[in-house]
C-alpha cells in the first residue's frame, strides 16, 4: 500500500485538502467497521459460534494484517526495532487504550469461558516474548536476537491456538444457537435485525462483508494517518512525538474503530476477543513472522533496538496485561467489567505515551 499511497501523495495538497480527507478517511472508517461487525454477528450466529470467538480469531486476524507486513517489511530491512516495537506496541495499545475506552463507554460483557481460556494465552505468550527477549540479551549480551528458530516456534503456537480456539468454541456452555445476544436479535435501540440479516444471507455473503470491510478499514486507516502526519507536521509538531504517538496508534486504528463499533452496536463481546486476539497475533504472529523473515537484533552497531525497549516497552507490556488480567478476576465474578476498569488501563497508557517522548 505504501508503493501505492506514500506520504509524498499529500505533500501538494493544501491543508484544507487534508482536512476534507480526514474527515473522508473518518466517514469510511465509521461505515466499514459498521460493515464488518454486521457480517461477523451475522456469521457467528449462521455458524453457531460465539461473538467473543470470531473477535478472537477471524476478526483479529485481519486486523493484525497491516501490523505484520509492516515489522516482516522492516525485518526484511533490517529495521529490527520497528518489527518489534510494532508487535510489542500495538499490545500496549490494544489493551490500553482500545479496552480502557470500552470498559468506560459501557459495561462490556465477561465470557468466564473465553476469559479463563483465551485470556491466559494472552499473558502466557506476553510473558514467553519477555523471557525469550530478556533470556538472549542476558546470555549474548549486544549480540542477543531473536533467530528464524524462535520465530517458528512463534508460528507454531499460532497454529495450536487457532486449533484450540475452534475446539473450545464447540465446546462453549452456550451452545452453538445460544450465542446470539439480545443486541443481534436487534433489541437494542435503533439497530437493525442482525439475526433477521444472518437467517436472509448465505454465509459466503455474510464473510463477504468481513472482507470487504476489513479491506476498507485498512486503506481508510492508512489515509487517515498520512494525512493527519502531514498535518502535524505542518503545524509544528515534532517529528518525534508524530513517531511516537500518531503513527504508533495509526497501527491499532483497524482494532479501535472496529471496537468502539462493536460496542456502540451492542456487539461487545467482539471487542474483548478481539483485543485478546489481536494480543495474542501481535506476540505469535507479527513477531513469529517478522522473526522468520529475518533474525530481530536487540542491539546492533545502528542501534536499531535501542535499550527503551528492555527498560520501557517490555515492562509497559507485562503491566498492563497484568492489570487487565485483575480486571478479568473481577469481572468473571460478576459477569461484566465495570466502567472504572478503564481508568488504570488509560493511565497506563497515557502515562506510557509520555515516557516515550521524555525518553527519546
Amino acid at each position: 500500500m505504501e508503493h501505492l499511497i506514500g506520504p509524498e501523495t499529500f505533500t501538494p495538497l493544501s491543508s484544507w485538502i487534508l482536512i476534507l480527507v480526514l474527515i473522508a478517511s473518518i466517514f469510511f472508517l465509521v461505515k466499514a467497521a459498521d460493515l464488518l461487525v454486521e457480517g461477523a454477528s451475522g456469521l457467528a450466529y449462521r455458524l453457531g459460534i460465539p461473538q467473543v470467538i470470531v473477535g478472537a480469531t477471524v476478526i483479529s486476524l485481519g486486523t493484525t494484517t497491516p501490523e505484520c507486513a509492516v515489522s516482516v517489511m522492516a525485518a526484511w530491512s533490517g529495521n529490527s526495532g520497528l518489527a518489534l516495537g510494532n508487535a510489542v506496541g500495538s499490545v500496549i495499545a490494544d489493551t490500553g487504550l482500545i479496552f480502557g475506552l470500552g470498559c468506560l463507554i459501557k459495561h462490556l460483557t465477561a465470557d468466564r469461558f473465553v476469559l479463563n481460556r483465551q485470556g491466559w494465552i494472552q499473558v502466557s505468550v506476553a510473558v514467553l516474548l519477555a523471557l525469550l527477549c530478556y533470556g538472549t540479551w542476558i546470555m549474548n549480551g549486544e549480540y542477543a536476537a531473536l533467530g528464524r528458530p524462535v520465530g517458528l516456534l512463534l508460528l507454531l503456537l499460532l497454529a495450536g491456538y487457532l486449533c484450540v480456539s475452534v475446539r473450545w468454541a464447540r465446546n462453549h456452555p452456550q451452545g452453538m444457537r445460544g450465542v446470539v445476544s439480545e443486541a443481534m436479535a436487534g433489541k437494542a435501540p435503533g439497530l437493525p435485525d442482525t439475526k433477521e440479516v444472518a437467517r436472509r444471507e448465505r454465509p459466503i455473503w455474510l464473510l463477504a462483508r468481513i472482507l470487504s470491510g476489513l479491506i476498507i478499514v485498512i486503506f481508510a486507516s492508512h489515509i487517515l494517518i498520512l494525512a493527519v502526519s502531514e498535518l502535524v507536521l505542518r503545524w509544528g509538531v515534532p517529528q518525534v512525538v508524530v513517531a511516537s504517538t500518531i503513527v504508533a496508534l495509526g497501527t491499532s486504528t483497524p482494532e479501535l474503530v472496529i471496537g468502539l463499533a462493536s460496542v456502540f452496536k451492542g456487539h461487545d463481546e467482539i471487542l474483548v476477543g478481539n483485543v485478546i486476539g489481536a494480543d495474542i497475533l501481535n506476540i505469535l504472529f507479527v513477531t513469529g513472522a517478522s522473526a522468520v523473515a529475518s533474525p530481530l537484533f536487540m542491539f546492533d552497531q545502528q542501534a536499531q533496538v535501542p535499550a527503551i525497549f528492555l527498560i520501557l516497552h517490555l515492562p509497559v507490556m507485562l503491566l498492563i496485561l497484568g492489570i487487565f488480567r485483575l480486571c478479568i478476576f473481577d469481572a468473571s465474578k460478576r459477569g461484566r467489567f465495570s466502567r472504572w476498569m478503564g481508568i488504570p488501563l488509560l493511565t497506563v497508557y497515557v502515562v506510557y505515551s509520555v515516557l516515550q517522548y521524555v525518553v527519546s
